[in-house]
Parts: C-alpha cells; sequence; structure tokens
C-alpha cells in the first residue's frame, strides 16, 4: 500500500513539475512569412529612443506558439471579456533607425489564462511601416501556472536578425517577482485612457 502512495505521489509531481516547466521549453521556430515591404502608414508619430541597446532581451518561445498565423493587427474576439490594450511602437536598429517592413508575430492567453492551440484566437501577425511602428489592439491576458501576465512576441526585419522574446506589464510586481523568467527590462510603458489601456515597448534588431 504505501509503495503504490509513493508511486501516485511521484507521478502527480512530474505532472505539477511538468506543467511548471513546459512554458519555458526553449525552442526557436523560425518566421516563414514573406517580406512585401513597409505597411501602410500607421501615422503613430511615435519619436525614437535617444539610445538604443544592442538588441532587445531574447526570452523562451515556450510550447504554444503557432505558425502561420493570419495577417491582422487586431487581435480581439467578438466574445472577449478582457480589458482593451492597445499595444504600439517601433521596431529599430542598434543605432535606433527603423526597421521599415519587419514582420512582428503577436500570441498570448485569453481573460481566463487559457491558449487557443487550434486555432488562432489571439494570435497574429503584421508589417512594421516606414517609420518601423506597429500596433497590435488586444485584450490583457490573465497569469497562470507560476507564470506572470505577458505577451508573447516574435519578429525578425528583412535584413536583421530574428527575435524571439516576451513583454510584461508594470502593474503587476507581484506576480512579476514570482515569476522567475521575468525581466525588468522587458516591461513595457502602460497607461489607461478613458477605460482603455495603452502599451508601449519598442524592439531593437541586430543586424543578421
Amino acid at each position: 500500500m504505501a509503495e503504490k502512495f509513493v508511486t501516485r505521489r511521484r507521478i502527480l509531481n512530474s505532472i505539477v513539475s511538468a506543467c511548471t516547466v513546459m512554458p519555458f521549453v526553449a525552442r526557436a521556430t523560425p518566421l516563414n512569412y514573406e517580406f512585401t515591404g513597409p505597411a501602410a502608414d500607421l501615422s503613430l508619430e511615435l519619436k525614437p529612443p535617444l539610445a538604443c541597446t544592442p538588441g532587445t532581451r531574447r526570452q523562451s518561445e515556450g510550447p504554444f506558439y503557432t505558425p502561420q498565423t493570419p495577417n491582422r493587427s487586431n487581435l480581439k474576439e467578438p466574445d472577449t471579456q478582457g480589458e482593451t490594450l492597445i499595444l504600439e511602437g517601433l521596431v529599430l536598429t542598434p543605432d535606433c533607425q527603423p526597421v521599415a517592413g519587419a514582420v512582428i508575430d503577436f500570441w498570448h492567453c485569453d481573460e481566463k489564462g487559457r491558449y487557443d492551440n487550434s486555432g488562432f484566437r489571439y494570435r497574429g501577425h503584421q508589417f512594421t511601416d516606414a517609420a518601423g511602428g506597429y500596433q497590435c489592439t488586444t485584450i490583457r491576458p490573465r497569469h497562470y501556472f507560476t507564470r506572470t501576465p505577458h505577451i508573447h512576441v516574435k519578429l525578425q526585419g528583412p535584413e536583421t536578425k530574428m527575435l524571439t522574446t516576451q513583454v510584461y506589464f508594470p502593474d503587476h510586481p507581484n506576480r512579476n517577482a514570482l515569476d522567475w523568467i521575468f525581466r525588468e527590462e522587458l516591461l513595457m510603458q502602460l497607461e489607461q485612457i478613458e477605460g482603455v489601456w495603452h502599451g508601449r515597448f519598442d524592439f531593437v534588431l541586430p543586424p543578421a
């Protein structure tokens, strides 16, 4: 009887460990979208930073990436109960020059902490405009397991390396502190205007 209990306990521990570790599986699926040139002007009028990093910090892809997502900038679903988020920013080179026509692929879980792994809910890609700008309308994702709320991103310019990373929310300091993959330099700027959340994050891509 004791042996059965130990075996059952080991199985349960293995399942818990797998669920905890699973989101951090190190993969780097290539982006296979055709570069078609810059998107139409978004007129975001975003000023680039005075200085850029050598490159935005990379993070793991996790197990929930789906390639060949729809080309769309609005990821909101008609039945969503999540809070609207408009995330925008620039894709830049290390010398703060715009990366026009870069592809940027977003995905995240829903307002209940669940990923759609059979369809394209909260998944989509777009291309930056001539100023390197992008804008994604979506919702604020929920936390799950040991993960703080975050948005996954893959992006690449016509002449840059591919970047896989994650972007975080500054108004979850306690959950951020408990998430071992979280990094402060990947926090977006965030504010709420008339009930809508607005975030900004600029990505820096080194040349290929």
